[in-house]
């Protein structure tokens, strides 16, 4: 059951922080420099021409028709007209699509106050967002003998858990509504990076979902090479799942673990995601594609997060590889709570605000030289404290 929502404030007008996301003509000419040379004269400015840097809108502006419970602007809007739906694939603001209650699919635009408000222009509605849709004209497409619905995306609800990434200084939300996050790495081509692991599930703790990790192309190495790598995660608490789409180890438990739960599948390019969720539902043909021989690279076949729903219950999330993994509103003192096994050493420490990296009697530290903590993972935590994002 879905946590009850805060009494919203009566006031039937906020005034709120906007994006601007409506023109704002840039300068023709650099002004500053300029009258700082003597070229130009403060009177002699264009007419128009501003000397602030503060741009064309206001930092906020008033909604009408909107309430908040404390964190969430709720648009109020006329549910009557409106129904009810999933986002299953959003590209921008223009192209998202809508599977509402009764399954029929909706090709929706979205509200210009739904994008304004948000916080991030790429995260006003993303894959997963629960949302209320007005319904439009249906639209006749040549060639097809169904025309196709569409509609106005006029409100998204609450997101629950989420998995996002720092983008160009903002959060950028991949996928929201999600149970847990399937880390996918593969043993070889591309090799298993344990640092980027690692950020994902620290991305997954900050996003408030489980985290499994899944180690594709077992068929390519010894599997016995894999065993200090799975039993250090799975010491952790984690599920790992070894894999081989070749081979099809694998793949009937990892079923089981997708079964009745929202999973965002994720990692870097290559590792083969889009091959898995083939293997597990035979009939998808999402395209795949080859890693590169020379960059042992992957290259991107999957170019935006889709939402795909499984014939043995529950919903996959096909998302596009990445190489680096940003984190987004982590501080450096935030990073020990997501590694777990530094959880018992931190209270030990000599300085409540240490970081664990050059500070006298540090109990993490000693831990890790006394290996009680894995080296490995202490050089992860390390690189994000550090803002590597490697």
């Amino acid at each position: 059951m879905p946590p009850k929502r805060k009494k919203p404030n009566n006031d039937k007008k906020l005034r709120v922080s906007f994006r601007k996301n409506r023109d704002t003509r840039g300068r023709t000419t650099d002004i500053t420099r300029a009258v700082q040379s003597g070229a130009q004269d403060v009177e002699e400015l264009a007419h128009g021409e501003r000397v602030s840097g503060r741009g064309q809108l206001t930092r906020k502006r008033t909604v009408a028709g909107a309430t908040t419970d404390g964190e969430h602007i709720i648009l109020e809007i006329d549910e009557a007209a409106c129904i009810q739906g999933r986002v299953i694939s959003a590209i921008g603001s223009t192209q998202c699509v809508v599977q509402a209650d009764d399954r029929q699919r909706y090709h929706c635009t979205v509200r210009r106050v739904v994008q304004t408000i948000a916080r991030d222009a790429r995260s006003a509605v993303v894959t997963g967002d629960r949302v209320w849709v007005r319904p439009g004209p249906p639209e006749v497409v040549p060639g097809q003998s169904i025309p196709k619905l569409t509609g106005v995306i006029e409100r998204v609800e609450p997101r629950q858990g989420v998995l996002a990434r720092g983008h160009q200084y903002q959060q950028h939300i991949i996928v929201a509504n999600i149970t847990q996050v399937l880390i996918v790495g593969s043993a070889d081509q591309p090799p298993f990076k344990p640092a980027l692991i690692d950020r994902f599930l620290v991305s997954a703790g900050k996003g408030g979902v489980d985290a499994i990790i899944c180690i594709t192309k077992a068929d390519l190495i010894d599997p016995v090479e894999l065993q200090p790598m799975i039993g250090l995660y799975s010491r952790l608490g984690y599920q790992v799942v070894l894999t081989s789409v070749q081979t099809g180890y694998g793949i009937a438990r990892l079923k089981e673990l997708l079964k009745d739960q929202q999973t965002v599948f994720t990692g870097q390019s290559g590792v083969g995601k889009s091959t898995l969720l083939n293997a597990i539902q035979p009939g998808l043909a999402l395209k795949t594609g080859d890693v590169s021989k020379v960059h042992q690279k992957g290259r991107h076949t999957t170019r935006y997060a889709e939402l795909i729903e499984l014939e043995h219950g529950g919903w996959v999330v096909d998302t596009p590889g990445i190489r680096q993994l940003g984190l987004w509103d982590v501080s450096k003192g935030e990073v020990e709570g997501y590694f777990v096994e530094f959880r018992p050493f931190v209270p030990m420490c000599r300085f409540p605000n240490c970081i664990h990296m050059e500070e006298t009697d540090c109990a993490v530290r000693m831990a890790v030289q006394m290996d009680l903590i894995s080296r490995l993972r202490y050089e992860s935590y390390l690189r994000i404290v550090l803002g590597d994002e490697g």
